[in-house]
């Protein structure tokens, strides 16, 4: 589906759909409201934050909150959830991209009745998807994301052209930091490039590995006061923190979400408020499909592509 075909496709009428794989799902239709995902990001300035598990944890919570979970590994080249949740695709975006499997052949079933699209680890040429590749993952997406009620974009770490990207395709962005400076200071580079480069104005502060709701709320604390100090109308919104629970490294071993078996670790119960929260927040209506809207917003906005390396000072920190 290329762009164009991507837009026109918005105002065929809704009727249930059967995908390859003989799942139906929703589509738009005469007289009924256009299904609108909430599209959500998951990134981090540094890797080794703990991101990927923040995105299985929550897309399994998701599911417990009886909602259609769709997780895309956009880290495309250290591809890892499938790792992650005990998980051995046949087919992988890879094969997406080179159009020898469609979107729903790669589908892959997880916990809690989740879809995955996973991605390739190693492969080197999806490091740094040229534009047609991105529009093409995109229109791809476009297909499942209008059956499901949640889409999780697990963007990989850093400021590479990637990672800025699907951050851009998402309408909430969740920024994970833990209380270690390198990550605070790395999660604002985020933020700054994102904001002044882009324009993209609100994001979602998620605490990490905190030892106590104190030391996460000062972390919390030192990103919003360099952030409102030098971003001038960036705002940044305090979801919540994952407390250091030695329930998670083990459940890391067992390849399996930490809230699938052991629902009452205390990082557990985190996960779920957090889900309940993003959940509770509104969806903002766009004139077309959000994965449309996106389409256009990214072909009209600024292309940049980051100097590695740029010294980015917090003080405090």
């Amino acid at each position: 589906m290329d762009q164009a075909e991507g837009l026109r496709t918005m105002n065929e009428p809704f009727s249930e759909i059967q995908d390859p794989s003989g799942e139906s799902g929703r589509r738009r239709g005469e007289g009924e409201p256009l299904p609108w995902p909430r599209v959500i990001s998951v990134g981090s300035g540094k890797g080794g934050v703990g991101k990927t598990n923040v995105v299985a944890n929550l897309a399994f919570a998701f599911t417990l909150l009886g909602k259609k979970v769709l997780v895309l590994d956009a880290d495309l080249g250290l591809a890892n959830i499938d790792v992650l949740l005990g998980l051995t695709p046949r087919y992988t975006i890879q094969h997406l991209l080179n159009r020898q499997k469609s979107v729903f052949e790669i589908l892959t079933k997880g916990p809690g009745g989740m879809s995955i699209l996973p991605a390739s680890s190693g492969v080197l040429e999806l490091v740094d998807l040229d534009e047609s590749q991105k529009i093409f993952l995109l229109g791809e997406l476009d297909q499942v994301a209008e059956t499901v009620d949640v889409l999780l974009i697990d963007t990989g770490a850093g400021i590479s052209s990637n990672v800025l990207y699907f951050n851009l395709a998402a309408e909430e962005s969740i920024v994970v930091v833990t209380p270690e400076p390198t990550s605070i200071t790395d999660a604002y580079a985020l933020i700054k490039v994102l904001s002044t480069k882009y324009k993209k104005e609100r994001f979602i502060i998620l605490i990490n590995s905190a030892r106590s709701s104190h030391e996460a709320k000062e972390t919390f604390k030192k990103i919003s006061m360099v952030v409102d100090r030098f971003l001038g109308s960036v705002s940044v919104d305090y979801l919540g923190f994952v407390p250091f629970d030695e329930k998670l490294p083990i459940a890391v071993k067992h390849q399996r979400p930490v809230l699938e078996i052991y629902p009452q670790a205390p990082s557990s119960r985190c996960f779920m408020e957090m889900a309940k929260t993003l959940m509770g927040k509104p969806v903002l209506q766009r004139p077309y499909g959000q994965v449309q809207f996106f389409w256009q917003y990214l072909f009209q906005g600024q292309k940049f592509t980051p100097k590695m390396g740029e010294a980015i000072e917090i003080p405090g920190t």
